[in-house]
Order: C-alpha cells, then sequence, then structure tokens
C-alpha cells in the first residue's frame, strides 16, 4: 500500500448492440448491456488504445451515462488514448421509479454492486483481458464518489487510480482507509459544503492522495473553464498512474 501525506492546492483559472462514432472526436463508441443479477443496465464503452487504461464512470444522483459533464470529460480522456465505460447505475424501470421517489439515487450499497459488475465484465471483455492490477480507473462525480470509493476499497487488484469530483466522500468514509490506490479528489471553490467533507476524507485516506480546489467553481462545474480544468486534471491522474495492460 502507497502511503503519503496529505497534498492540496488551487488549480489555475453485455452485448454489442451498435457502433456509434463520438461526435467531433476519433474514438468509437460501443453501446452494451451489461447483466446485473436480474436486471441489465446500458452503458457505452469507448476501448482504450495500446498501452492505456480505462476508466468507469460512476455518475451523480438523478443522472446517468449521458450526464453532458461526465461525456465531457470522457472525451478528453479518450482523447489521450484512456477508455471509458460511462454506465446506468441503475435499470431503466428503476430510473423510471427513481424520477418520481428518488428512492435508489442515495441507496449506495445498490449503486456499489452495479459499480462492481460493471468492473467484473469489463475485465472479461477483451478490452480487459491481459491487463495487469491497477489497469482500471474510476471517475465518480456527487454521490458516485462514495460508489466509487467503496468499489476500490473492494478491488484493490484492478483499480489503480481515483478521481472525484464534487463527491458526497462523507457516504463512503467507511472505506476510505481500505483504499489503496491514488485518488485525487476535485472541488469547486464554491462549493464550501463538500470542501469540508472532502477534507474529513483527506484525512482518512492512507493511499497517495490529493485535493484540489478549483476556484470559482460550484458544486456543478457550469462555471466557464471550471469543467475543462477537472477533465485536464482527471486526464493527467489516469494517464500517470494506471499501468499499461501486459502483452
Amino acid at each position: 500500500m502507497r502511503e503519503s501525506a496529505p497534498s492540496q492546492d488551487r488549480a489555475t483559472p453485455g452485448s454489442l448492440r451498435r457502433l456509434l462514432p463520438i461526435s467531433k472526436g476519433d474514438a468509437n463508441e460501443i453501446a452494451v448491456r451489461i447483466p446485473v443479477g436480474k436486471v441489465w443496465i446500458d452503458a457505452d464503452l469507448v476501448p482504450a488504445s495500446p498501452g492505456k487504461g480505462t476508466v468507469i464512470f460512476a455518475h451523480g444522483s438523478g443522472s446517468g451515462r449521458k450526464s453532458p459533464r461526465n461525456r465531457e470529460v470522457g472525451k478528453v480522456l479518450n482523447s489521450r488514448g484512456i477508455g471509458t465505460l460511462l454506465l446506468d447505475l441503475l435499470a431503466e424501470p428503476e430510473a423510471q421509479i427513481d424520477e418520481v421517489t428518488a428512492e435508489y439515487r442515495f441507496n449506495i450499497p445498490l449503486l456499489t454492486e452495479r459499480l462492481l459488475a460493471a468492473t467484473d465484465w469489463l475485465t472479461r471483455r477483451p478490452e480487459g483481458k491481459g491487463a495487469q492490477p491497477a489497469h482500471l480507473g474510476y471517475f465518480g462525480a456527487s454521490t458516485g464518489g462514495a460508489v466509487a470509493m467503496i468499489a476500490a476499497s473492494r478491488r484493490t487488484d484492478v483499480v489503480g487510480a481515483i478521481v472525484l469530483r464534487g463527491a458526497r466522500s462523507d457516504l463512503g468514509d467507511s472505506a476510505a482507509a481500505r483504499i489503496r490506490c491514488p485518488t485525487l479528489i476535485l472541488v469547486g471553490g464554491n462549493d464550501e459544503v463538500i470542501q469540508e467533507l472532502n477534507s474529513k476524507t483527506m484525512q482518512l485516506l492512507k493511499c497517495e492522495k490529493k485535493l484540489v480546489i478549483i476556484p470559482g467553481a460550484s458544486h456543478l462545474f457550469e462555471e466557464p473553464g471550471t469543467l475543462e480544468q477537472v477533465a485536464q486534471r482527471a486526464a493527467d491522474w489516469f494517464e500517470h498512474r494506471l499501468s499499461p495492460p501486459k502483452a
């Protein structure tokens, strides 16, 4: 297990269904369905370039694989040759119910099991086979950050890096001490509540860790230029820490 002193800074201002080209990109996006128990969850996979890792996205409450913010981050990762798997953590019937009742979006144990199932599914695919440990990464946003933390603590053999954006890390603090991979936490400078939660999480993490505050950003990073900083920071973190697959 790698351990380092806390680091903090402030940033400067399945079944294959069809092959879809990403707009204004060179990568190919594959729509897949991943079996999870008695249900299926939908996902969009962009395979990694040779020698690059793949990042699985865990979205926030009420969101999904079509999240424009996560897709923007994914495009930057793809431009570096890093693969991405953006998925819905809820099956379609569950998502429809959740839109009315909100009963699933904070069910962290359920969502964690879905992320673990997607992780195991990916390692069985050609895109994941032959990968040495630490070839996969997690990008978790909001409540998805807690899901990524807990899942990473249970897949220490394959998850090599985590990036959390505006994360409800308090919901994953019970697993923080068991996370072994380098963890980057990105939080908006105007998001004081999440800053406090993330600072407490930093004290619990025993792995390589870094907290970056994006000046002028709110919880959703909607301000001009702030999401771009998130994407570049995430790409740098994954690019330097995900191990290449074995030949």
